[in-house]
């Protein structure tokens, strides 16, 4: 039941300054707004669908223990109604009052580290992210923190030189810990009425419910209202598109959908749980799935999309339901007060098509842990190896035992129209064993369990033979780790 009537106006802090906005477009985006409102040009509109990073933008919300958390967000696919109890900081934000630039600023100066100038704003607020994290000398997780902004035209290596040398401000510092402490104070005053926000406008409505109830009770009023998660997929309906949604239902709000917790020995993912927040607890069951979920497009993407979001919208090429099916992942589905539990693969039906009703929502996708026998493995092929659409996706989890395989699921994204279990290749294999006679007639049993297509990212054949590579590159790196350390390490060198 909702307790609290809900309320029209947007509210949040831009920098310092408190904004309480009506009578806005629900599907303006953060960048339209502040370019074309707020004169904020300093955030740059590049491609307009959360692959450049020319936008990014540092938001600030509420951590649950009184403090702050920021993270980086591509303004040009993030809707207004989005910043609603939040901080966002753009580059004009980061000038001190007396006029000095901001230390990553100036180690952007000092190192030489500018791009073209347009790409550059982005770039240090990428930085600035991870001033705020305290900062890092690993060469590593400054490429990762980068890999959203793709400008690579000058001077790419002086700006790596410029993370190092700006170093950062632990959230621990005292004026740093003081400061997050109040803006927290000052975001949490602006919705103390917990109200869900609801905006009637003509070009479309917009609902931000709080709890999972809340959510269920709209998608039973709004049964055709489009579900709205991190909007990178969403985001791009309307700014490649052209369409206008209504209504639109953003789940970003609801608490009791952005849990993740070890339940027993199953992995809870609410829907509405980012893959930043999953990252770690995903890692954990596997260091293939950790890996998968960083190279799933870039921070700023995972910082907004969820895990929820990505089954959801039954993307055939989708990075993480092929690694979830071949875990056995199961999907919780409610409509109204009504639950119920499926296999993830029985989700996705065809094309374009999944088992869900009008009304019916992800609640959250419940992984197994591995078994200590089972060995699990994701390769995500793609002609970039960060930030970029997968053209093959393979995932497998194969129990060994005296040679033979006991057990197998082999899953593959971007072979067929949905996500889908090879099950001709797992018969060739299952309880016979794991030698170079029966890989070849796996092999040739894969070929048959798939027709792909052809387009602009593989051909069809290229996809054949790749699917049947990493067949053969999961029978290496199961029998014979040498032959698999050399095998990653090409690859890693090959993308350096």
């Amino acid at each position: 039941m909702m307790t609290t009537a809900p309320r029209d106006d947007i509210r949040f802090l831009l920098g310092d300054e408190e904004r309480r906005l009506r009578g806005i477009d629900p599907q303006m985006t953060v960048l339209n707004y502040l370019r074309l409102q707020e004169r904020k040009c300093g955030t740059k509109e590049g491609c307009a669908e959360g692959d450049c990073g020319a936008c990014t933008v540092v938001l600030g919300e509420a951590d649950g223990k009184g403090g702050l958390h920021y993270r980086t967000v591509n303004a040009c696919i993030q809707f207004l109604p989005t910043l609603d109890g939040k901080q966002v900081l753009t580059v004009e934000h980061l000038k001190s009052p007396d006029g000095s630039l901001h230390p990553v600023q100036q180690a952007m100066v000092d190192t030489h580290g500018s791009q073209c100038g347009f790409c550059t704003p982005g770039f240090v607020m990428s930085l600035y992210q991870m001033w705020l994290d305290g900062g890092t000398d690993d060469r590593g997780a400054i490429n990762d923190a980068l890999a959203g902004n793709l400008c690579r035209c000058t001077g790419y290596g002086p700006i790596i030189e410029a993370a190092r040398k700006a170093g950062g401000i632990a959230a621990s510092d005292p004026v740093e810990h003081h400061r997050r402490m109040a803006i927290a104070d000052r975001l949490a005053r602006l919705t103390s009425d917990k109200a869900m926000l609801a905006i009637e406008h003509p070009a479309g409505r917009f609902f931000t419910p709080k709890t999972a109830d809340q959510l269920a009770q709209l998608l039973v009023t709004h049964p055709d209202a489009t579900v709205l998660a991190g909007g990178t997929d969403v985001g791009l309906w309307v700014t490649k598109h052209l369409r206008r949604l209504d209504p639109v239902i953003y789940l970003g709000d609801v608490a009791d959908l952005k849990t993740v917790a070890m339940v027993g020995d199953d992995l809870h993912i609410g829907a509405g749980a980012t893959y930043s927040a999953a990252h770690d607890a995903l890692g954990h069951l596997s260091p293939d799935l950790g890996e998968l979920v960083r190279r799933i497009g870039s921070r700023q993407i995972r910082n907004a999309g969820t895990v929820g979001g990505n089954i959801a919208n039954g993307s055939p090429i989708g990075d993480m339901p092929p690694a979830l099916i071949a875990l056995g992942a199961r999907l919780v589905l409610r409509m109204g007060d009504v639950r119920r539990e499926i296999p993830l693969q029985d989700f996705f039906i065809a094309y374009g098509k999944q088992d869900r009703a009008k009304g019916e929502f992800v609640e959250k996708v419940i992984v197994p842990k591995p078994a200590n026998a089972t060995q699990f493995r994701a390769y995500k092929i793609s002609k970039r190896f960060d930030q970029d659409i997968t053209a093959v996706l393979g995932a497998f989890a194969i129990t060994l035992e005296n040679g033979v395989v006991a057990d197998l699921r082999v899953t593959f994204g971007g072979m067929a129209a949905t996500p889908m279990r090879a099950r001709q290749c797992e018969d060739a294999l299952r309880g016979k064993p794991w030698n170079t006679a029966n890989l070849e007639a796996a092999r040739q049993a894969l070929a048959r369990d798939f027709t792909p297509m052809s387009d602009m990212r593989a051909s069809k054949e290229y996809r054949t033979l790749v699917a049947q590579n990493l067949l053969t590159r999961l029978y290496f790196e199961t029998t014979s780790p040498g032959v698999a350390t050399r095998l990653v390490g090409a690859e890693a060198m090959a993308h350096a």
